[in-house]
């Protein structure tokens, strides 16, 4: 058997499918797995990723569509769109050179689910196509109904105007749940622009999302990076409905239960030699990822709350952000601060001096903090994070969101202290206490995302 992987190169999306396609190889020994992404995003992973691959799985680059010497303009969709133009013609190259390498014929093809195209590749192939759904499920199902959300709430909104100069009634209709199978725990303003655009603007990467409303017709089985125990009933009921096998096959992006921490004197960066001189459950993680530009007059609100609390923080911050840094800020945290261009996230969330862990509520976080037993402070900035940081504070109850949504002094304090230091963010601690063990035992032998895993297996290895 020789399976074929199309990764989607941006966020978190291409590192979690190669943990999937790990946990594949190592499960079926016999078969080959032929994982195909852009050559950036393969150098980032296998960096981040720190391991050795199994040898029955072999990668291929694909182009990215950057022409020679771009000049990219800042914007973070910029890259998704030429990439965007470059498919399929890009995957189909690759795949050849996989077949001709290997001498074998795709039986197989696995592919990130907002690559909607590959199901015309499968069926080109006369083979299965089995997509993989990152994000939460909800996000799904947001595609999946992307019509008639438009139908029932895109001409109510004002157009070409941002929350700050939309009327009472635009504000107020954002705050509205959705009238959506199994989506009823959100609100519009949930919404990423992909599914309810804003400016009233399609653009190449909308109209890709758009397609996977299609993927209902031709996908017999779905794999979701998400545990069945986490859904509300009617969602899971409404997706069931839609697809005849939907793994639910956990967090693929994490082993479950986590490992044990190395000796803090591997850890190359500091961050858990750092955490050892830190009391218990008193830090503060601070990361919001790879992709999210925080605006400057946001840098400057955070790092005074952070100064003027002189709560114990770790902060992952990119070099280009620490740019941004206000002038003496390193200096005058440094007896209650550390902040690094790069931490072993799980391993941080998993250390026990970890007591809050302030996110943008990228889908992976989320997953690691739940998988970790760590409270959130949400601070959305885009796509899915709105909707995640909904689930974390409304739905699961094991957060708190930034007053106003964005970072102030006051905001920032009122929040570390109430999950590090009063009853209500015990309270919330041992909620997502919880949650970890709901999916501890999902995880388990017998466990139902352990099952669904088995029969991924099953159908990969008996096409």
């Amino acid at each position: 058997m020789h399976v074929a992987v199309f990764a989607f190169p941006f966020g978190c999306h291409a590192l979690s499918l190669i943990n999937l396609v790990q946990k594949l190889a190592r499960a079926a020994q016999e078969t080959q797995f032929s994982f195909l992404n852009t050559e950036e995003s393969n150098n980032s992973i296998f960096l981040a990723s720190r391991t050795n691959l199994p040898d029955n799985i072999k990668t291929y680059n694909v182009t990215d569509g950057v022409p020679l010497n771009h000049v990219f303009s800042g914007d973070p969709i910029e890259r998704v769109e030429l990439f965007i133009k470059e498919t399929p013609k890009n995957f189909k190259m690759a795949l050849d050179m996989a077949v001709a390498e290997t001498g074998q014929k795709i039986s197989c093809l696995i592919a990130d689910a907002f690559l909607s195209f590959s199901g015309s590749v499968a069926e080109d192939l006369s083979i299965p196509w089995i997509p993989v759904w990152i994000p939460v499920p909800h996000s799904l199902s947001t595609h999946i109904y992307t019509d008639m959300i438009r139908q029932h709430y895109a001409n109510s909104l004002s157009y070409g105007c941002s929350n700050s100069c939309r009327d009472g009634n635009d504000v107020e209709l954002e705050e509205k749940t959705l009238e959506i199978p199994g989506l009823s725990e959100l609100h519009i303003a949930d919404l990423p622009v992909e599914v309810l655009p804003r400016d009233a603007q399609e653009t190449p990467f909308s109209c890709l999302l758009g397609q996977i409303g299609n993927m209902v017709l031709k996908v017999d089985t779905l794999v979701v990076n998400f545990y069945q125990e986490l859904y509300p009933k009617p969602l899971l009921n409404d997706l069931k409905s839609k697809f005849s096998n939907l793994l639910n096959v956990g967090f693929i992006s994490l082993s479950m239960p986590p490992p044990s921490l190395p000796p803090s004197t591997e850890d190359t960066t500091g961050c858990l030699s750092w955490l050892d001189s830190q009391k218990s459950k008193t830090v503060a993680y601070i990361s919001f990822g790879t992709v999210a530009n925080i605006p400057q007059s946001e840098i400057e609100e955070l790092t005074e709350a952070l100064e003027a609390s002189r709560i114990p923080f770790l902060w992952s911050l990119r070099d280009n952000i620490k740019d941004c840094l206000p002038n003496g800020f390193l200096e005058r945290t440094i007896m209650h601060g550390k902040v690094v261009p790069w931490a072993p996230q799980t391993q941080v969330l998993a250390h026990s001096s970890t007591g809050v862990f302030m996110t943008h509520c990228g889908a992976n976080s989320v997953y690691e903090s739940i998988a970790n037993g760590i409270p959130m402070i949400c601070r959305p900035f885009f796509a899915d994070n709105k909707l995640n940081a909904r689930l974390i504070v409304d739905v699961w109850r094991i957060g708190e969101r930034i007053d106003g949504g964005v970072f102030t002094k006051t905001g920032v304090a009122k929040s570390l202290d109430l999950i590090l230091q009063h009853e209500q963010g015990r309270r919330i601690r041992s909620r997502v206490l919880a949650v970890k063990e709901l999916v501890l035992k999902a995880s388990a032998p017998g466990g139902h995302a352990t099952q669904a895993f088995k029969t991924l297996v099953e159908k990969i290895t008996l096409v």
